[in-house]
């Protein structure tokens, strides 16, 4: 009996103490849980216990307890009853993180959707897709190669690969609890979706990409000299922590911040825009903000990505979540099925063109594939690029957007290619390499 008692003290002990050392992170540990929960069940409508296992097993965020509202559409959560976070789920909008003063009553804008209704098979409707075999295609050693990427599961965690070849799918497999219509977090792809509604933008003569960002306070400082180019590149030379592994500005923003667009904005200058390259979702986020400059507010902004590239081509299933003064969370929260993240990628191989009509610039193609100096080669504009060779046996002109945990569109102009994989593991875990490699080979 002593030495159970013993034992009952010393896990205490150590409780508290683990609870001691983190207690300033249980903000963000309940706050991921209770986001990550809501929108992974009232988006890609997935069970609960399915997130808690994989999804929010990770160190730290397993230790959360989410409770299920299922009526009114929203997940608690609490690490030992510690630090309550709250997240709901608004139609239109996704889940977003709520405080105190957040009024349950009220209502609120949500973008007006258009389906695009056609009987084209993919990628330009949702008509299935084409029976086309191609000739030079080793169809064996392509299914081969999407095997491996599955194999392993507690290590890889593929959850999705597609591929496309000359615009039509010729590989296509989903892990169990996932088929053609899940919607799966894009994480930072979400910055790619951004970056082409500034390449629209542009395309329509809306700004210039050497334009002064649009922010007064920034005129009365050294910032006034920050363009639209240097906040796409990450150039800008404001201070920002990208660090997720402890309270930082990124995770404050993320998991306490109402509105996402101001942590960078209010950041001052640690060099002069251009000198430095500094990855940064405070500047993504402040971004999204600023297309209220161009594309006007309340419900002309949340139209504006739906009607000027989402629904346009036909990537329905796509949902960006919004803050809680509804800007959209530009940065990370992107949502969308496989095959239409594949479209994304696909309109970017056919240099901006879809289905006959030209949405993008070619010139904003290799603008956002030109790689950003003291990137090292591997970032464009909010795309990253293989200029560097980081990855040596794929061809340099490969170009992706990326998101956490080996979220990948992959676009590779060369081989006619786009090649879509999601996970929970990322690059090296799961060997991209050796993956996008094997496909290319595949393919006489």
């Amino acid at each position: 009996m002593k030495v159970f008692k013993r034992i009952v003290i010393a896990l205490i002990i150590v409780l508290v103490i683990v609870v001691a050392f983190n207690y300033s992170k249980l903000n963000i540990i309940s706050g991921y849980a209770a986001k990550n929960m809501a929108s992974s069940v009232f988006i890609a409508g997935r069970t609960p216990a399915s997130i808690d296992n994989y999804d929010n097993n990770v160190p730290l965020i397993k230790l959360a307890e989410t409770e299920v509202d299922q009526k009114n559409k929203t997940i608690t959560s609490s690490v030992f009853g510690l630090m309550e976070r709250k997240a709901v789920y608004r139609e239109g909008l996704g889940s977003v993180l709520v405080h105190g003063s957040y009024d349950y009553s009220k209502k609120y804008l949500r973008p007006k959707r258009h389906t695009l209704e056609n009987d084209l098979p993919f990628p330009y409707g949702d008509n299935g897709k084409k029976d086309t075999v191609f000739g030079n295609v080793d169809y064996q050693k392509l299914q081969k190669t999407i095997n491996n990427a599955f194999s392993e599961p507690e290590v890889k965690k593929t959850r999705t690969v597609l591929v496309t070849y000359k615009n039509e799918i010729i590989a296509e497999q989903y892990a169990d609890g996932f088929s053609p219509d899940t919607p799966i977090l894009g994480w930072s792809m979400t910055k790619s979706i951004l970056a082409t509604l500034y390449g629209i933008l542009e395309y329509q003569g809306k700004f210039d990409l050497n334009d002064p960002a649009p922010i007064a306070n920034w005129h009365k400082d050294e910032r006034k000299n920050i363009t639209i180019n240097h906040l796409l590149r990450m150039q800008s030379g404001l201070a920002w922590e990208e660090d997720y592994t402890k309270i930082s500005d990124v995770t404050k923003m993320l998991f306490m911040s109402s509105d996402m667009t101001q942590p960078q904005r209010l950041k001052k200058a640690i060099a002069k825009p251009g000198e430095i390259w500094n990855y940064s979702s405070g500047t993504s986020n402040l971004l999204s903000g600023l297309l209220h400059n161009y594309v006007g507010e309340g419900q002309a902004y949340l139209n504006f990505p739906y009607a000027s590239l989402i629904d346009k081509i036909g990537m329905h299933s796509m949902v960006i979540e919004t803050d809680m003064n509804n800007n959209f969370i530009g940065s990370s929260y992107a949502w969308a099925n496989t095959r239409d993240w594949a479209k994304f990628g696909l309109l970017y191989l056919n240099n901006g063109q879809w289905n006959g009509e030209q949405l993008l610039s070619e010139n904003w193609v290799t603008y956002v594939t030109t790689p950003t100096v003291n990137s090292d080669g591997v970032y464009g504009a909010h795309f990253w690029l293989n200029a560097g060779g980081k990855y040596p046996d794929v061809p340099r002109d490969l170009y992706s957007a990326n998101g956490y945990e080996g979220q990948y569109v992959f676009i590779i102009p060369s081989k006619e290619l786009v090649v879509v994989r999601t996970g929970l593991a990322e690059d090296p875990v799961f060997n991209v390499n050796d993956f996008l490699l094997d496909i290319i080979s595949a393919i006489d």
